[in-house]
């Protein structure tokens, strides 16, 4: 065993060609960030995950059926359209806020050192995801927002290896965090101009 990111796809190692994002490779690394939140040790983020995890899944239902049409996420999503239920381009669209949601709450807990995560996660709630959501849904994420753990807890156990060797050196950490932070961003946002260039939104 390693310390957690040694053990996932990087989203720095996700290929981007002209042709668009690799669907394969970026499922396996959102799958990734997934159990990021198992780290966090709270059930409250429960409805975060299982929200992640539908949308890949509905992601990889289409891939799973027209793969030689789905091959990048840009792809996928212009080969789904004129289809009445566009599963897929919504499982994608909600991926994408879900994924935002975090990459923000951790860049900004990287930014600052003495901030505890309860008040990363809710700055990055308030940019990205609260605009979407009803107020029971509201209420749902206040709650895991206060029930996040303490940082210093939270990037020992991202250091750790499960297996009792040598935990990560926060310089390593911080580096491996950062870039895969950078390029998780770089992604979304490319995918989102992508989305609102071709109004593959509009209906979500």
């Amino acid at each position: 065993m390693a310390p957690y990111l040694d053990t996932v796809l990087s989203f720095a190692d996700v290929p981007i060609t002209d042709a668009g994002v690799d669907t394969v490779a970026f499922l396996k690394a959102a799958e990734g960030l997934v159990g990021l939140f198992d780290l966090l040790n709270s059930t409250a983020f429960g409805v975060v995950q299982n929200d992640l995890k539908g949308n890949i899944v509905k992601v990889r239902a289409r891939y799973d059926e027209v793969p030689t049409l789905s091959d990048t996420l840009e792809k996928l999503v212009e080969n789904e359209k004129g289809e009445k239920k566009r599963k897929a381009t919504e499982g994608l669209l909600w991926l994408l806020r879900g994924l935002q949601f975090t990459c923000m709450a951790l860049q900004i807990a990287q930014a600052n050192a003495s901030e505890e995560l309860s008040v990363a996660f809710g700055k990055a709630y308030d940019g990205t995801l609260k605009a979407f959501h009803n107020f029971v849904v509201k209420g749902v994420f206040s709650v895991a927002m206060k029930a996040c753990p303490y940082r210093a807890d939270f990037f020992s156990k991202l250091k750790a290896d499960p297996a009792g060797g040598p935990a990560a050196a926060d310089d390593h950490l911080n580096e491996q965090l950062n870039k895969w932070l950078a390029a998780l961003d770089g992604i979304v946002t490319r995918l989102q101009t992508f989305y609102k260039a071709g109004a593959h939104d509009k209906g979500f």
